[in-house]
């Protein structure tokens, strides 16, 4: 398997299957592919670095994304700054604890 490969298939399916993202005037990287531990790292910015249900997303992403893109096992999600980050950086952690988003299963 090639890091090529894997980002590809994660690039298509992140298109796929969260469209939200730039549909909502977010944006997504592919930071980093190590193909022998099975690990990406994603970036999602744009709009998504002040969206409050950015850490829904990212967590959607980082459960689902080893179900559907074979030979991924870890995927790390962040949140870039810009312009548009409304919310704290140092909140998002916080966030993804709150028990509104432990059972929250966003619609992708």
């Amino acid at each position: 398997m090639s890091a090529e490969s894997l980002e590809r298939r994660t690039r298509n399916y992140l298109q796929s299957n969260v469209p939200q993202i730039q549909d909502h005037g977010g944006h997504f990287e592919i930071e980093d592919v190590d193909e022998e531990a099975g690990e990406i790292t994603v970036a999602i910015g744009g709009a998504c670095s002040g969206c409050g249900i950015a850490p829904m997303t990212m967590k959607a992403i980082r459960e689902r994304l080893p179900d559907h893109v074979s030979d991924i096992e870890t995927v790390n999600v962040r949140r870039t700054s810009g312009p548009r980050a409304a919310v704290m950086p140092d909140k998002t952690e916080e966030m993804e604890e709150m028990d509104e988003y432990t059972d929250y299963s966003p619609p992708f």
